[in-house]
């Protein structure tokens, strides 16, 4: 039976299995140990189990699913011959992508499509000297990668584009929404969007202008609001881009154009408040307000997919 690869058995490495798990295509999982794996895979089931739309997958226990999915050491792993494709998902270091990437390189057949999920290198690097890079891309997921739909796949300087496209239809019909970005640069699509924003969105609160709250409700009950609907080059074809080219000219020119980090944020850095995870950002968080604030953002984000999926 055809599979999956999935290496990695971080928080994206169970989230990423989800997706495939839970519309009823097999995986494989790898880690550095078996005990690392089978634990990642279950975690991947149980999430699989609440995302399906499947009754297949949804009446299945996490253990009688288990008995359809593999897990091993990647070292050690050597059944490479039914792989649809190989997605590895470790953590941001060059090297150790390099590497993987290298053995990939040698062990999986050259006509099987291999993705990196890495969001910071570029598949180009990555993928550098190898003689089958043209199979390799990157494939850039956003947390928590069990319910956003989007996967950036990300053309290399050697990836050819008939497999790029064949990884897009793969995750179509997995009920993912893939976009192709035809160039390796920094923060491929959406990264690059997201951060023209934070560096405004950052640059008002160091200017006294707003408060990180404030920014947060004018974007989520604004525009934000309305990107739930339509994105933002379709939003403008409604409204007419008159309007937008008119406005631009007036707000363009005040624009934040810093190529650091703004005081304030870097002053958090160096005070070790990085957010939720260590207790404090912008503003402090108890034990309590992060458990109940993860488990709202989770709610949210289901009733968003919801939405999307709206015909």
């Amino acid at each position: 039976m055809d599979r999956i690869v999935v290496i990695g058995t971080g928080t994206m490495a169970a989230g990423i299995a989800a997706g495939f798990i839970a519309e009823g295509l097999p995986i494989t999982l790898l880690g550095r140990s078996t005990e690392k794996a089978s634990a990642c895979l279950d975690k991947a089931l149980g999430l699989a189990i609440t995302i399906s739309s499947k009754d297949s997958v949804r009446a299945s226990s996490p253990e009688a699913l288990k008995q359809l999915q593999q897990y091993g050491v990647f070292d050690e792993w050597s059944e490479w011959t039914n792989c649809l494709w190989v997605i590895e998902t470790v953590s941001e270091n060059l090297a150790l992508k390099k590497t993987i990437f290298a053995t990939l390189d040698k062990k999986v057949p050259k006509s099987v499509p291999i993705g990196s999920n890495s969001s910071g290198f570029p598949i180009s690097k990555i993928a550098e000297g190898l003689p089958t890079a043209a199979r390799m891309m990157g494939a850039h997921y956003f947390m928590p990668a069990d319910i956003v739909p989007l996967v950036e796949i990300v053309m290399g300087e050697r990836t050819d584009p008939a497999l790029a496209e064949q990884v897009c239809t793969l995750y179509k019909s997995i009920h993912k929404k893939p976009v192709l970005v035809k160039r390796d640069i920094p923060g491929f699509l959406a990264n690059r969007i997201q951060h023209a924003l934070m560096r405004e969105a950052l640059a008002l609160v160091d200017a006294g202008i707003a408060t990180p709250d404030d920014i947060d409700d004018a974007v989520r009950y604004s525009f934000g609001f309305r990107y739930a609907a339509v994105g933002p080059m379709t939003q403008k074809e409604i409204s007419g881009w008159d309007g937008m080219a008119n406005a631009a000219k007036e707000i363009y020119p005040s624009l934040s154009n810093i190529d650091a980090i703004p005081p304030s944020l870097a002053k958090l850095m160096a005070e070790g408040k990085t957010g939720i995870k260590a207790g404090e950002g912008f503003r402090k968080w108890s034990p309590e307000e992060s458990k109940a604030m993860n488990a709202l953002y989770s709610r949210r984000l289901k009733a968003a997919f919801e939405v999307l999926n709206i015909q």
